[in-house]
């Protein structure tokens, strides 16, 4: 490379390093943070699609279920999978901090099971999946997957077409036929509507701030933006153009099953009995008004549609609430 040519900045690098550098923290702690109910109805959320997907991959005719889990962070869906009774778990992520936690949160999991309880087989891989083939680095050469859980991670590999493409290979490539690539990721759409409604290059509140560095103009790959959430993430992050996406995933032969945001999603399971125990059992929602007056936000405002709801003669209290982020 020339002198005088610009080097690009590999955001990879960022992210992995942010991760690995994120401190363990306990369940004590977590249970006093302002993003804890935040934190649950992500995992209740992510409880039921896995739920969901599982069901459907059986009764499909699947009797030892593979499972990729890419981007797994230091493993909080262990314990999801173990209740899916799955047969074989590959964890994959970039930060080499996080898998050596998830192995130890498996080897851990297994250690307390019961005697009889079959526990899912589990390998552990630390690798950028948006540059490395990770069919490469399996046990395995012939593995297959019924599915594919990228929960969070898929918008940091729309830095380029490249590693867009690569991310979505090694979703997609080993999956059986009739298998599932499930994920999360934002929704592009909301954020430039965020962006386009400020009268400033960032938007937020006091738990989480995004910041642009331009408006009017979003490129399908390297749009960035950076993402600060309270105590967890402090990152760069890229826009997913959601038809761009789609489009590139038929060349592994997928098509589109579903794409709900999570309020619609939320609005559609919680009709049913089972998911709204489980979701009060994880505390995914924060009752309004708290027993003890003290709530995650200090700022009444962010309760303003919860307290509106109070204030009808019909409505019992406490009721649940979602802080609008």
């Amino acid at each position: 490379m020339s002198p005088s040519k610009k080097q690009v900045p590999d955001h990879s690098v960022k992210v992995a390093s942010h991760y690995n550098q994120l401190q363990e923290v306990g369940l004590a702690a977590r249970s006093r943070s302002r993003i804890f109910f935040m934190r649950n109805f992500n995992n209740w959320l992510k409880s039921v699609l896995i739920g969901e997907i599982l069901e459907q991959v059986r009764g499909a005719g699947s009797q030892e279920v593979s499972v990729l889990d890419l981007g797994c962070g230091k493993g909080g869906d262990l314990l999801k999978w173990r209740r899916g009774g799955i047969d074989h778990l590959v964890c994959a992520d970039i930060a080499g901090v996080s898998v050596e936690q998830c192995q130890i949160r498996y080897d851990e999991m297994k250690k307390k099971s019961h005697r009889n309880e079959k526990i899912f087989t589990a390998e552990f891989i630390t690798a950028d999946c948006s540059k490395e083939l990770l069919s490469e680095k399996l046990d395995d050469a012939e593995l297959m997957f019924d599915i594919c859980s990228c929960q969070f991670v898929y918008h940091y590999s729309f830095e380029s077409e490249q590693k867009a493409n690569m991310m979505l290979r090694n979703a997609c490539e080993r999956l059986k036929p009739g298998g599932y690539f499930i994920g999360t990721t934002p929704d592009a759409f909301e954020l430039v509507k965020r962006l386009e409604a400020s009268d400033s290059l960032s938007f937020g509140n006091e738990v989480f701030k995004v910041t642009f560095q331009s408006k009017g103009s979003y490129p399908l790959f390297g749009c960035q933006y950076h993402f600060n959430l309270e105590e967890v993430v402090n990152v760069p992050e890229f826009l997913v153009y959601f038809p761009l996406f789609e489009h590139m995933a038929k060349q592994y032969n997928m098509q589109l099953v579903l794409k709900q945001r999570f309020a619609d999603f939320f609005e559609e399971k919680v009709k049913k009995e089972n998911h709204r125990s489980l979701m009060m059992k994880m505390m995914a929602l924060e009752p309004f008004p708290s027993e003890d007056g003290q709530q995650a936000s200090d700022s009444a405002e962010e309760y303003c549609h919860a307290k509106e709801h109070c204030d009808r003669a019909d409505v019992r209290t406490p009721l649940v609430s979602v802080l609008r982020w």
